[in-house]
């Protein structure tokens, strides 16, 4: 387990990333400093990761969850429902690798605006 913290100039997020192939790739390319995009209750980042999906990936996911998404190479933080939600749970655009969890209260994303900067590192 690896612990990273997420965060811009309004506020800081502790999650944690499981010891995977994904997460593993993930750690390693950390630290980045990205631009926000905002898809419903979810936030990603385009990064330069190039990682194949394993057989287990799947667009259901959890309030919580962090994800890669291999268009663009996203690192994603799913916390409520997306455009692509059926009910109230949180859904990706397509098959994600689930590589960890935040270990804060995701309530701070609700007031995040597409292109806010983060930084992402370890802890």
């Amino acid at each position: 387990m690896y612990n990273i913290r997420i965060h811009n100039r309004d506020f800081s997020l502790r999650a944690r990333i499981d010891d995977s192939d994904v997460g593993r790739r993930v750690v390693k390319a950390l630290p980045f400093h990205a631009h926000a995009r905002v898809r419903g209750q979810e936030i990603y980042f385009g990064t330069s990761l190039k990682i194949d999906l394993p057989a287990t990936a799947s667009a259901e996911v959890k309030v919580g969850d962090l994800a890669y998404l291999p268009t663009g190479g996203a690192f994603c933080i799913f916390f409520g429902p997306t455009p692509d939600s059926v009910d109230d749970r949180p859904r990706a655009a397509g098959p994600v690798a689930v590589f960890g969890q935040l270990l804060d209260d995701h309530r701070p994303l609700t007031f995040v605006k597409e292109g806010e900067m983060f930084d992402v590192e370890l802890a």
